[in-house]
Parts: C-alpha cells; sequence; structure tokens
C-alpha cells in the first residue's frame, strides 16, 4: 500500500522513507498537495517499460538501412522591417 509522507517527515526521516519504499512507492507531499514519488530502481523500470533511449537507436546495426529524407523548409526566414 503506498505511503504517503509530508516534505517535513521526509526529510526528518530519509532512510525510513527509503525502507518504505520496499513496499511500495512513497508519496511525498508539499504543503498537502503531492509533489514527488519515491520508489525503488526496479520498480520505475517496470512502471516505464524498455523505452529505448537516442544512444540506443543511433547505434542499431541497421540504422544505416533507415531511408530519411527530410522535407525541405521554404520560407524559413522573413526579411527584417527596420522601418
Amino acid at each position: 500500500m503506498p505511503k504517503t509522507l509530508s516534505s517535513r517527515e521526509f526529510n526528518q526521516d530519509t532512510s525510513g522513507a527509503k525502507k518504505a519504499c520496499r513496499s511500495g512507492p512513497v508519496f511525498i507531499t508539499d504543503r498537502g498537495r503531492p509533489s514527488h514519488v519515491l520508489m525503488l530502481y526496479e520498480d520505475y523500470q517496470r512502471v516505464i517499460g524498455h523505452q529505448k533511449n537516442i544512444l540506443d537507436l543511433v547505434g542499431m546495426k541497421a540504422a544505416g538501412d533507415i531511408k530519411f529524407e527530410p522535407a525541405k523548409i521554404e520560407n524559413f526566414t522573413k526579411p527584417i522591417d527596420l522601418s
């Protein structure tokens, strides 16, 4: 079950908040409103899934086979009116 801590409680017992993460996310409030979530890194990885970052995509062996021809940008700049 998720646990909720105020910012003050979190600051006073950070190690307790880290231990509480073992049983689920810990919501940290600021002036009574949720502002942060503390969770185990393994849980975070599970939540976001196995998303690839740009470095993974650039390093793909088949990346050279991808055809990419960006469209030409016309009228990108405008003349400056100094009047």
